[in-house]
């Protein structure tokens, strides 16, 4: 027959999910016990040791930070939307109400002033749209085959573009333009094949890799229908 200390060399030794389960299945037990949880010590990587109860309030705090930290960016973010929705509704309603081209052309100009901008530009494909001569806005159209080097260089495989062009490419994109910093560029429509739209700044860093695009996908899918009233498709 074993003695005591015999059978306590063969138990089992204990693993963390056993004592995890022991815990949970005995929920009553730090009740029981009061003592071990001001005598129970957690590693600390600053105080060395810490016990169960700060390492708990501890715990909450750092939860709390959190959630007030999720809270804050949830409310910036939404106010960031309400603000983006607001702008877009008011650009779209002086479009909208644009007697005709030109002066469409004029009130989206003005518009990008406003918002400290130097220009915006509508750069049409000649093979999506009638623009040609006798037309008043062939400096509208835009060459596919000029075009394409740069898409593949500044896009890729996105619809939007927001960084400097170098001279070469501000002359197939802005010839008229002059001390252009940065560009926000978009691909027209669902598919990107319409034409391109472009804000400029005289700032170098007002546009850059990073920033947000959502505002330039929303005008970018509105404005072919808002062009189709004056200038016609092919």
């Amino acid at each position: 027959m074993k003695n005591v200390g015999e059978q306590q060399d063969i138990l089992p030794e204990l693993t963390d999910e056993m004592v995890g389960d022991y815990l949970r299945r005995h929920p009553d037990f730090f009740i029981r016990n009061a003592q071990l949880v001001e005598q129970l010590c957690v590693p600390h990587p600053v105080r060395g040791a810490v016990s169960l109860v700060e390492w708990h309030m501890a715990r909450s705090r750092n939860r709390i930070d959190n959630l007030e930290t999720n809270m804050g960016l949830l409310v910036e973010q939404a106010m960031a939307n309400e603000g983006l929705f607001y702008r877009l509704l008011k650009l779209q309603s002086r479009l909208a109400s644009a007697p005709d081209f030109q002066s469409f052309l004029e009130r989206l100009a003005r518009w990008a002033k406003e918002m400290k901008l130097s220009s915006a530009t509508l750069r049409l494909f000649p093979d999506k749209w009638r623009i040609g001569a006798p037309s008043c806005f062939t400096h509208l159209a835009l060459s596919r085959q000029l075009f394409e080097p740069l898409r593949v260089q500044r896009f890729g495989d996105q619809s939007h573009y927001l960084g400097g062009l170098n001279g070469n490419e501000l002359l197939v994109m802005l010839p008229q333009e002059k001390a252009v910093g940065s560009v926000a560029m978009s691909l027209l429509g669902e598919q990107g094949d319409l034409g391109v739209l472009v804000f400029s700044s005289r700032d170098p860093q007002h546009y850059c890799a990073g920033q947000g695009t959502q505002f330039l996908q929303e005008l970018s899918t509105l404005l072919p229908g808002l062009l189709e009233r004056w200038v016609e498709r092919l």
